[in-house]
Formats: structure tokens, sequence, C-alpha cells
């Protein structure tokens, strides 16, 4: 078949063969900005701090080793906001105004991990949500526009002074409304304090209405240093590109990361400069590293989504994105002389200036290169023979390395990244032969390489008896192993008013609703544990810190995470600090099974039990029988969890889960 053969140079070739110039005597392009993936938006990345090593070690160098794998030049981050932001929440550095803590979360730690790895990526960092402080009350962060700077700033420079990481652009409020004033004095902030050289990406949303404003005012015009659009659909407008600034696609891809991801993300990576003049393109998200049923499960450029057995898939996408990386730079420039192909796909060149050439060029169908949102538009590939010309200051090249993919969907085994034989380049000509979806890099670069390590372990369900009694911590993190908050935010604790058993606990410290970035429930809730399971027991020791209105609850069967988290359905044992309880079939509380009286009281630890069993459950307190023989209403299986009535201080300890195995 067509698409099966080698690159082919000899211009003998029979068949028509469209004529494309590859030429820097015009002049270059726009100036490359790399290539990048996004941890946060929300808790993407929650997972993979608790690999062992070396298989943790293994999936950053996938990410970003150069010369390895995906080869990364950009990391965007979330700014913690306590706030539910798409798979979880993740915590702040300032839950409150007194309050500044620059080790909580593992961005820090993600960001030292890349930056060790390649000491010269890109460090972007973008709220998606901030503490309900900040609005005082509103659910609105530009009311006091110097609180929020403040706030901002102040993580930019934690991040430098206890981390040591420069960070080199910071977001506005990712896909909500931007404020020109608090454009205006973050700008201001960031020059006052020192830090002139971090630029401003806006809005993080879409190319109107930023674009249209910074033509109409010059001073937000100079404040901003790069129009940030998500999934922008490889196209621009033109207002956008009156400005003059840097055009980012500063989130895209969004897709599940098999063959057709992989398709997707090679015709993003290409047709959003040659549509849309954007230097850089950063997937959401950079590996799918949370439980897979919370939304958009396994859209990251790889999958690391079981740390109990360090079991993770190196997928497509990162090869994918190996194809421009490791043989571009940040600092290169895209020659002028890019496009589309005559029978379907598209090419792009990008030289370094010093005779250092690599072209890229893909030629996906409308089979694989159907993306989420939004999707892109269908194109037929037809076989083809394509003859580039290379001129001015590239005619003397005499060969050209190659890597080539393909994404066959009818194949278990796709060719991903293969190193071909050297092409020679005749008479400044050379000729590729293409079928649909495939991917070839011909570059003067020799450096490319298919990075690998042994098989990680097999797949393996999560463990079905599994306990921690928070003692045993990891220093650079504040969450417990596995706990994925979806409300809330629950860290260690380190309980110094309890001489006895309960020193170390695991403790929800917000008392505030933050300013959302969708609608999160009005309870804290955190997640654990395999969604198949269906009988299980749960056992947790808990402290209601405020008398009267406290309440705390354990949870099975738990069908919802994300931003429906507070429709979630399950099965909910509450107890109250006034001495009653209540089995809910819902998160909202409105599905009443039972409720009685308990004894339970704040400030004093107590024992909670849950079983579940078919269609029934009970549950002890101190255990002791307090309920019995409820039906469940709710679904047959999901997490456990753990959480609060509210936003309030409670803690926990000794959790115990024993599953039965899956229904």
């Amino acid at each position: 078949m067509a698409a099966l053969l080698p690159l082919l140079v000899l211009l003998g070739v029979p068949g028509s063969r469209a004529q494309y110039p590859l030429d820097d005597r015009g002049g270059l392009g726009r100036l490359f900005d790399g290539i990048g993936g996004v941890s946060g938006g929300g808790a993407t990345s929650r997972l993979l701090v608790n690999y062992p090593e070396p298989y943790r070690a293994q999936i950053l160098d996938y990410l970003f080793k150069p010369n390895f794998g995906a080869s990364l030049h950009i990391l965007k981050v979330e700014i913690g906001g306590d706030a539910q932001t798409t798979d979880g929440t993740e915590p702040s550095h300032m839950h409150y105004p007194d309050d500044q803590n620059y080790f909580r979360g593992y961005e820090w730690w993600l960001m030292k991990e890349a930056k060790k790895r390649n000491p010269n990526i890109t460090l972007i960092g973008l709220p998606w949500a901030f503490p309900g402080w900040i609005g005082y009350g509103r659910n609105w962060p530009y009311d006091f526009p110097d609180v929020t700077a403040y706030y901002v700033v102040s993580w930019i420079m934690g991040a430098k002074q206890y981390h040591d990481l420069d960070i080199d652009y910071v977001g506005i409020w990712n896909e909500r409304s931007f404020d020109v004033k608090y454009i205006k004095l973050l700008r201001y902030t960031l020059d006052k304090s020192g830090l002139d050289q971090v630029g401003i990406i806006a809005s993080d949303n879409l190319w109107q209405p930023i674009s249209h404003r910074m033509l109409w005012d010059s001073e937000l015009l100079g404040a901003v240093d790069v129009i940030g659009a998500h999934y922008p659909g490889t196209r621009t407008v033109p207002d956008a590109l009156l400005t003059g600034k840097k055009l980012w696609a500063s989130e895209d891809y969004s897709t599940f990361n098999d063959e057709v991801g992989g398709g997707c993300w090679a015709r993003i990576l290409n047709q959003n400069y040659v549509n849309g003049n954007m230097t850089s393109t950063i997937s959401w998200n950079l590996v799918a590293s949370y439980y897979e049923e919370l939304p958009f499960g396994r859209e990251g450029l790889m999958t690391a989504k079981e740390p109990w057995s360090g079991n993770y898939v190196v997928s497509s996408p990162i090869w994918i994105t190996a194809h421009t990386t490791q043989f571009t730079r940040p600092g290169w420039f895209y020659l002028r002389t890019v496009g589309h192909l005559e029978k379907g796909g598209s090419y792009v060149a990008l030289t370094d200036g010093r005779g250092n050439l690599t072209v890229i060029i893909e030629t996906m169908s409308h089979n694989s290169s159907i993306c989420i949102r939004p999707p892109l538009p269908a194109f037929n590939v037809s076989a083809q023979n394509a003859t580039f010309h290379l001129e001015g200051s590239f005619h003397g090249v005499k060969s050209l390395q190659v890597w080539h993919s393909q994404l066959d969907l009818n194949s278990t085994k796709p060719t991903l990244f293969r190193n071909l034989p050297p092409v020679k380049v005749n008479g400044g000509s050379f000729t590729v032969e293409l079928g649909a979806d495939e991917i070839y890099t011909l570059t003067t670069i020799t450096t490319g390489q298919k990075g690998s390590y042994p098989d990680p372990p097999l797949s393996q369900p999560f463990p079905l008896k599994y306990q921690d009694d928070f003692n045993v911590r990891n220093p650079p993190f504040s969450e417990a192993p596995n706990f994925a908050d979806q409300s809330g935010v629950f860290e260690y604790f380190t309980n110094t008013s309890d001489p006895g058993d309960h020193v170390f606990t695991l403790r929800q410290v917000l008392t505030q609703r933050p300013i959302t970035w969708v609608s999160d429930a009005e309870q804290a809730i955190s997640v654990i544990g395999d969604f198949k399971w269906s009988n299980v027991t749960i056992t947790c020791d808990i402290y209601i810190e405020t008398p009267d209105t406290g309440g705390v609850f354990i949870a099975a069967r738990v069908n919802q995470g994300g931003s429906p988290a507070r429709l979630a359905r399950g099965v909910f044992f509450w107890v109250f600090a006034d001495g009653t309880y209540e089995v809910t079939g819902d998160l909202l509380g409105k599905i009443v099974l039972s409720k009685g009286l308990s004894g339970v009281r704040a400030r004093r630890w107590h024992t909670l039990t849950l079983h579940t069993d078919g269609l029934y459950a009970c549950g002890l307190l101190n255990g002791n029988p307090l309920w019995k023989n409820v039906i469940m209403l709710g679904p047959l299986h999901g997490w456990a969890a753990i959480g609060t009535h509210s936003f309030q201080f409670a803690q926990f300890d000794n959790f115990v889960i024993e599953a039965k195995g899956n229904p």
C-alpha cells in the first residue's frame, strides 16, 4: 500500500506531483514559542505524585526529557484556588488572607521535576478559581483587583523564594470574563515587584473581545504579551492579527489519547500555524492521572492512573508531539512557505536561522482528526506525491533525517515515531509519497530518539483492602495518597492538642465557599477507590470541630465527581454535632433513607462504619449498630468518600476500606 511505502526521493516516481517551496529568501515567519501541556483545570495530575519509583520518574521523562519522548517546551499549571475546576480541587497557597503556604499541592513539585529535565522549559501559571476571601463573599475576583493582583503575584514570588522557579507567564482567569482594570493593575503590580520579565496572557478564552479591546486601548495593548485562545479550531480573527502580539492556542486538544486523538493532535500542531498563525499550542491535559470515570477521562497526552500498580500507558500523542518538539526549539522561526497539501493535509517548516531545517508533514483524515471541542472539519485525504524544493539558505542541504508515524485505525500496532533511513536531496528537491493518516518529520537535526523503558507493571484494580492512618507522609505533598478532592480541600494535619491516637489526621480546611469556576457542591467531598465497587465496608474515625452546626459523612457507591459532584448519588452516612444522624441517597441530602439520634457530639472522636451488601446498607457508631437494613435507592456501584456537611473544619483518621470485589 502507498501509505506503507518508505519515503521516496527520486524525481522519477510516476504520477503527478504537487510542488512546494521551502524558502527563506523573502524573510522568515513568526517566532516559534513551543509545544506544551496543562497540569490543572483541575487536579489532572492528582494520582501522578503517588506513583512509586522508578515509574514516576519514567512518566516524567516521557513528558519532559529532551530528545526522549514528548520533550515538551512548556508546562502550564493551575494556580490552585480551592474549588472544583474539572476533575477535582487544587489547594490554594492562601486559603485565607493571613495564610501563606507555598508547599501545598503537587504543582510546585511537578514544575521542579520538569525544570530538572529541561532547564529551559517555559513555566506558566493560571487561576481557574480563587479563595472566597478575595471576593469578600462575592463570587467575583475583580471587585477588588488590587487584592486579586496581590494574591497572584504572591504565588509567582513564592515560586521563586521557596522553589527557585522562575514563572515566565501568568494568565487572568481561565475561560471567564476578563477585566481591563485588573489586567493593567496586574501589569503594574508585577513591574513594581521586580517581575517585569513575567509576561501576561489574556484572556485564555476566545479571541474576542480581548483582541478588539486591545486595539482601542494602548495601555491594555502594552500590558498583554500573548493573546491566548482556547480550542480555536486552528483559526484566528483579523483583530488578533492586527495587534501584532503573539497568538497562542493556550489550551487545545481535549480528546481521548488513542490513535484518533493522536490524529487530532497532529493536525492541530501543524494547522494552528498554517491557518491561524499560532506559535504555541498547549494540550489539555498533560497526563491523564485522575480516576478515569471523572469528567474527560483519559484525555491527557498519556495515561498514568494506577499508582497502586505502577502501570502507565505511553499513548500516541506523546510520539506525535515528538515529531515537532524533538527537532525544534522555542526561538526558532517558521518559514513563510507553509501551507496545505493539494490532496489533504498540511506542512510546516521551521529553522533556527543557522542552517538547520525541520519540516513536519501531516495527512490526517476525517477518520483520525475528530476533536471533542470543537470538532475540526473533516477532510478526505488521497494518496499523493509531494515534491519539496529547498531554496535560499537551504539549497545546499544534501540529506535529511526522517521520522515517520502512521495512525492506522484498523491496525492494533500503529507505526509510531519510526526512524527511517536519511533522505538524499537531489538538486535541492525531494519527493514524499504520502498516504492518509501519516506524519513525517524531515530534519537536519540528528539527536532525535524514541526513548523507552521496560514495560511497566500490568494494570491492576484498586486494592480490595486499603487503609491509611495518615501518619506516614510524603513531605512535598499536602494531600493523602489516592484521595481525590471534589469540593473542599483535605490536607494532612498535626493535631498538637491531642496527645493520644489522633495526632496525625486528615483535615478539611475550608470554612468559606471559594470563588468558583463551575457549580461546586455546598458540601466538601473527597472520593477514593474503584468506581466499580459495590459491596464494601468503610470505617473511619471522625472529629467534628464545629459545635451545633457541624456534620460529617462517609459514603459508598458515589457515582459523580467533577462539576456534577453536587448531584452525586450513593449511600451517605451523616452524623451531626447536634446528636442526630441521617442516611441519604444523595450528597444534597434530599433523599433521606433513615434518620434518628446518634449521641455524636463535636470535639470528640467517634468511629463510623458503613457496610453495603446488595440492596441493603447498615451503619455502626463506635462499633455498635446504629441503623440497619436500609434499602439503597441509588447506584449499584461507585467510589468510597469522606466529607463534611458544609465548608467547615473536620478531621478524619484511620480510614479503612474492605471491598468484596466488583459486582
